[in-house]
């Protein structure tokens, strides 16, 4: 064994020597034999030196580290290392190690230069790695790195998708080969990297005509068709997603401005009849899954038919029918039990039943309803051929997608010789395929009273005798819905029931024992739920049905399932259950004329009276029946109808009747539910959502009923119930809604604001109902913190300033409250509107001495705070005549009352005026004899 100093030694006499092989060598042997800690941290320092010179910079850091171990403050160790670290890149460490170098020796020119340096280069990479650029093609590599744990490629590939979503940012991964690099993405076949990629696309594409074109020319419409062919239901709608945001680019869908690419001149017609007839082949192409045709027929859905039958432009509609018509009748042909089928899921055959009812109603004249009519009768009688089975059953499925879409062109086709004793004998064939087609064709045609005469007449014992007969329970559950629509065409009319008493009760119960059956497959378990939407027109049934928690229980999980076919029947139910729907005010005299002339009167069920109806609500709300609206709303198809969106806001309305029950709401996400609600649909439903959501704001704390930036998504529902055509109530409920709002953020205040609240507001504290211009005064009071708000009071030529005043004068405590707070806060804002204050009524004076000797303290307090702000108002006129006036006499009385709580408010007030009354020189302080 070496002497470990002596080996040292002979190590330096190497090195300065300038043989740095021969130095390492010895230290290395010295490192073995050295026991002593601070002779080794001198070893180690040395070799550092050694690695320095030969390059090897990670040894040299490790070396220098094995040094600093020892003694922290060991000043060659540290600045070695610095040395090491810079030149491996690591210029936030190394620029540390001589931070504490320049802290132990502040005068060393060499530390402070060596300081200064790396400073500027850190800033310098700073500004490198934060350039969008330098994002961009850090994500991709990440991404493309299959050695990188999972998190940091989740997380690179959130950061390209939020990046996209920014003008500048979906410009520069455009730039930089990102479409490219975003197909090569594709490419991988991984599905988190299709998702991302695709994801990234949307956001490139929203808002940006020319770059979305240019990324569909790049990529290509067969290609985007194939990536939304995919059997993943994600890929599918993320997909979806980027032909709507082309589409809205294309259309001018999208409104918002996006930089100066608008001056270009695209033509985009040729590219969305590219894309339109790309989707009517893969409606029925066998090699798209299910959720992939279920996007092209929701994308044809939402973009063939006119959103304005006001715009005479209905051309896409006709090419989609002379184009597409018999490929959207095929899907609904399919019979999933047969072999050799399209991929379908179970919503498919229902979207398409849709499209078909929604481009026959975006048809203008006879002749084109003719077309479509002959179009769709040429493809059945094609199809029926009566030595072969499957194919008339595909036709007998094409009327059912019929009848639950164009119901008339449906209809018409089951009244054509030879349907319906084909239907008829399919129901007695040995097939259960053959039957259950037949029967469903049966319960579809029935949908409609007033235009299935055939059914009415013929139907119920046809079903009843299936229903006998068969030992098959998705037969048997399927007549009896037959059964139900036929017995329920009495609506809600006690004295029009169609079975005998207690049969409907029997019906129903059938369908509930049905319906909590697992072992029952979801696709007949929810025709129990269709046929219970009919029978709940009977209070009797709707009673035992909310009282059955199993039954609901099963009802709201098939709500939440993936099969969304459900979704009106659910509703429909609800309406029933809640009573919800619009019901005929029917006069007693008409009553009386009715029965005099021996005329049918409409009676109402004992069990339909409010306080049924109220308990039945409560039932609801226990059983979960806003978890399961909630999940309803979200279904991101054109399942979801604006009839269903209807219903549903309906039910939120009834639900929330009771301020009690508005807490349940927003605990269980109803909050969020309600905006797309009031956002989208019918006109009826939009107000009912609207309301609903009135509600439930005017009682509530915003940020828990509506997270995050919903918040701000709530103050326009509520503005647009601020209107003469909308009813008392719902004025009322609006004015309190946004009243909470405006007291919890500026934020929110100016939102209101920007939306045009203010004139209609304005407008409501003129009305002659007392709640509701309570209701205004009150908003208004929480507004007029807003610079805008404050503005139009200071404006001349109008009497909103005036209109307060005299408001402050009125008898109702509440409103008085309201106006004398919003009075206090404007003057304490505005100086100049003290003075205005007193040339607005001459009245003004004895309105505010009543408001200062007001028997109620925060009334009282209002006004003396009213009466301060125009002492402080630097008019001195002003506040000499306030002091001249008797206000001095009531200041002082109140001032110099002793010190009470429930009265401390205005006390200190008025002391306060009195100081400041002494400070302007108005009166003398009080001196003790």
């Amino acid at each position: 064994m070496g002497d470990p100093v002596q080996l040292k030694d002979e190590g330096n006499k190497y090195f300065q020597a300038g043989d740095i092989d021969k130095a390492i060598e010895c230290y290395t042997k010295a490192i073995k034999d050295c026991k002593d800690k601070k002779v080794l941290a001198v070893i180690h320092r040395n070799r550092s030196a050694c690695y320095l010179k030969k390059e090897n910079y990670a040894s040299a850091a490790t070396d220098a580290t094995k040094a600093i171990d020892v003694d922290a403050s060991d000043i060659k160790a540290l600045y070695r290392r610095c040395q090491a670290l810079e030149k491996l890149g690591k210029l936030d460490m190394a620029f540390k190690d001589v931070q504490r170098c320049a802290t132990i020796e502040p005068k060393n020119k060499t530390f402070l230069e060596t300081l200064r340096k790396l400073g500027a280069e850190i800033q310098g990479k700073l500004k490198t790695s934060f350039s969008t650029d330098s994002r961009v093609q850090n994500m991709f590599d990440i991404l493309f790195d299959d050695e990188m744990d999972t998190d940091k490629r989740e997380k690179a590939a959130n950061n390209l998708i939020v990046l996209s979503r920014e003008d500048a940012g979906a410009e520069r991964i455009f730039q930089n080969n990102g479409v490219q690099l975003l197909l090569k993405m594709i490419e991988t076949g991984k599905p988190e990297m299709i998702l991302a990629a695709v994801r990234t696309l949307s956001g490139m594409c929203t808002g940006h005509k020319a770059r979305a074109m240019a990324i569909v020319h790049l990529i290509g419409v067969e290609k985007l068709c194939s990536i939304m062919a995919v059997d993943n239901e994600e890929i599918a709608l993320a997909t979806c997603n980027l032909f709507q945001c082309v589409n809205d680019c294309l259309t001018g869908g999208d409104k918002r401005e996006y930089g100066k690419e608008e001056a270009l001149v695209l033509d985009s017609a040729k590219l969305l009849k590219t894309i339109l007839m790309s989707l009517l082949e893969m409606v029925a192409s066998s090699k798209v899954s299910g959720h992939g045709r279920d996007q092209a027929l929701n994308l044809l859905s939402k973009n063939v038919p006119r959103g304005d039958k006001k715009d005479p432009d209905h051309s896409r509609s006709l090419f989609t029918i002379d184009n597409g018509l018999k490929k959207i009748l095929k899907v609904c042909g399919q019979v999933p039990d047969l072999p050799d089928q399209l991929p379908l899921t179970e919503n498919t055959q229902l979207i398409a039943s849709i499209l078909l009812s929604k481009l026959y109603d975006d048809l203008k004249c006879d002749p084109e309803r003719t077309n479509f009519k002959d179009i769709c009768d040429d493809y059945v009688k094609a199809k029926i051929d009566p030595n072969d089975m499957d194919k008339t059953i595909h036709a007998i499925n094409v009327i059912s997608g019929l009848l639950q879409g164009p119901f008339d062109v449906g209809n018409a086709l089951v009244g054509r010789q030879g349907i319906m004793e084909m239907m008829v004998a399919l129901c007695g064939s040995d097939r259960e395929v053959d039957q259950m087609v037949a029967v469903e064709a049966l319960i579809h045609s029935s949908s409609k009273m007033s235009r299935a005469g055939f059914i009415i007449t013929n139907g119920v014992s046809l079903l009843k005798d299936i229903y006998k007969k068969t030992k098959n329970e998705k037969i048997k559950i399927r007549s009896l819905v037959g059964l139900c629509k036929l017995g329920s065409a009495g609506g809600d009319d006690y004295a029009m029931r169609q079975f005998a008493e207690g049969s409907t009760e029997k019906l129903a119960k059938q369908c509930r024992k049905w319906l909590c059956n697992p072992q029952i497959d979801t696709k007949t378990r929810k025709w129990a739920i269709e046929g219970l939407a009919y029978l709940t027109n009977d209070a009797d049934v709707k009673d035992d049905f909310v009282e059955d928690e199993l039954a609901l229980k099963a009802m709201f999980d098939l709500a939440k399932s993936k099969d969304k076919t459900i979704l009106y029947s659910v509703a429909a139910t609800l309406v029933n259950c809640t009573n919800c729907y619009d019901k005929k005010e029917i006069l007693p005299e008409l009553v009386q004329l009715a029965k005099f002339s021996k005329q049918h009167v409409p009676e109402q069920h004992p069990k339909d009276k409010k306080d049924f109806v109220v308990q039945r609500v409560k039932r609801l709300l226990k059983g979960g029946v806003i978890s399961a609206l909630s999940v309803m709303v979200k279904a991101d198809s054109s399942i979801l109808t604006d009839q269903t969106k209807e219903m549903m806001a309906r039910v939120f309305m009834a639900l929330s009747e009771d301020p009690k029950d508005r807490g349940t709401i927003v605990a269980q996400g109803g909050g969020k539910a309600l905006i797309p609600l009031a956002l989208e649909g019918t006109d009826v439903g939009k107000v009912r959502a609207c309301h609903a959501i009135a509600r439930i704001a005017a009682i509530t704390n915003p940020e828990i009923a509506f997270p995050g930036e919903r918040v701000y998504e709530v103050v326009r529902p509520l503005v647009t119930l601020l209107s003469t055509d909308k009813e008392g109530v719902q004025n009322f409920d609006a004015l309190r809604g946004l009243t909470n709002l405006a007291g919890f953020s500026e934020k929110l205040r100016v939102k209101i604001v920007k939306e045009k609240a203010l004139p209609e507001i304005e407008n409501y504290m003129f009305e002659e109902n007392d709640l509701i211009r309570q209701a205004a005064t009150e908003c208004m009071c929480n507004l007029v913190t807003c610079k805008e708000v404050q503005d139009r009071y200071l404006e001349d030529g109008n009497d909103k300033l005036k209109l307060l005043v005299l408001l402050c004068g009125e008898d109702d405590d509440k409103l008085q409250v309201a106006a004398a707070g919003a009075l206090a806060m404007l003057t304490a804002a505005q100086k100049k509107l003290c003075n205005k204050l007193t040339l607005v009524t001459s009245q003004w004076l004895e309105i505010l001495q009543r408001l200062c000797l007001h028997t109620n303290p925060f009334i009282q307090h209002r006004g003396i705070v009213t009466i301060y702000n125009m002492l402080n108002s630097d008019d001195a006129d002003l506040a000499k005549k306030l002091i001249e006036s008797e206000l001095l006499e009531i200041l002082t009385v109140v001032g110099k009352a002793a010190n009470n709580p429930k009265r401390q408010g205005p006390i200190n007030a008025a002391r306060e005026c009195l100081i400041k009354a002494m400070d302007l020189g108005l009166i003398k302080p009080f001196a003790a004899s």
